[in-house]
């Protein structure tokens, strides 16, 4: 990796985005599970989003589940011409707030549905087929599972498809049955398990779309992320996100937050230029040399 400036965008299908993304998990309540606290706030952050520049929001129907869709709709409906909104599908809700596999042809034809209704659009930008573990990816077939979407595209009710959460032998696979316009996995600057296939997908044309980019539900901690923050007067979250940012082309960020201040935090990582000296720091960390 060089020195290089990282503001600019990338094509997702027939549409081109801003790098620079808005995750919408944690617009519903504790543990993705009912309405949030403050809905209010939440329109607030949707709206301050695109405000600030965001043409594309990260969500699926099975955050609250519908409570996230409906937010949306509420926030930004009529929607920006330039606004993608990619969901996803493959996951339904249990009353006691599991989340349980839903990938039977019917449940996905369902769950298609249910984002059409509380998003309020007749076609769905891209739709993710989330399948594996919670985490990580189960190299299983989702001919079947891809298949049914595939035919919904071609019934006009999906512009575009992409996956998440899924192996290179996956990939192949759904390309084999239709166009695949990102892919929605696991990564960050500590977990680098995908380095190889980001790599694939760069070369592919193919948008990657790192979840938990700052570590999840904990959040990354490392002494030396923390030392280069304060070295070039950033914060830790910002740093981690310039470096995604810096590491290809392709990947487009989705950083979630149900607060204002934090957006703009997250935003102002588009305008940090790493040095060869930091990136290579950094870069050690997730090959296990420091903390």
């Amino acid at each position: 990796m060089t020195d290089i400036t990282v503001a600019g965008t990338y094509s997702l299908g027939d549409r081109t985005v801003n790098r620079m993304g808005y995750g919408a998990m944690q617009l519903a309540g504790p543990g993705v599970f009912g309405p949030p606290k403050d809905r209010g706030a939440a329109i607030a952050v949707l709206r301050e989003a695109v405000a600030s520049g965001v043409n594309h929001i990260d969500t699926s129907d099975f955050y609250g589940p519908h409570v996230t869709n409906q937010i949306i709709h509420e926030a930004l409906h009529p929607y920006p011409k330039d606004l993608v909104i990619v969901t996803k599908v493959g996951a339904i809700r249990g009353d006691d707030a599991s989340w349980n596999p839903a990938l039977t042809p019917a449940d996905l034809t369902r769950a298609v549905h249910d984002n059409l209704r509380n998003l309020g659009v007749d076609s769905l930008d891209v739709v993710n087929l989330r399948v594996g573990g919670i985490h990580a990816p189960q190299d299983s077939s989702i001919e079947e599972q891809f298949a049914t979407l595939a035919d919904l595209q071609r019934q006009g009710l999906i512009r575009h498809l992409g996956l998440s959460n899924v192996t290179s032998r996956q990939l192949k696979e759904a390309r084999s049955l239709s166009n695949v316009v990102c892919v929605q996995n696991h990564y960050n600057l500590v977990q680098r398990d995908d380095d190889s296939f980001m790599d694939e997908l760069t070369n592919a044309g193919i948008a990657y779309v790192p979840f938990f980019p700052l570590g999840g539900f904990t959040p990354l901690q490392s002494s030396t992320l923390s030392d280069v923050a304060l070295q070039i007067g950033a914060t830790p979250m910002q740093v981690a996100l310039a470096w995604l940012l810096h590491r290809a082309g392709n990947i487009l960020l989705i950083p979630g937050t149900s607060s204002v201040g934090h957006l703009r935090e997250n935003m102002a990582a588009v305008n940090i230029a790493l040095s060869g000296d930091v990136l290579a720091k950094l870069d050690v960390i997730g090959k296990g040399g420091v903390s």
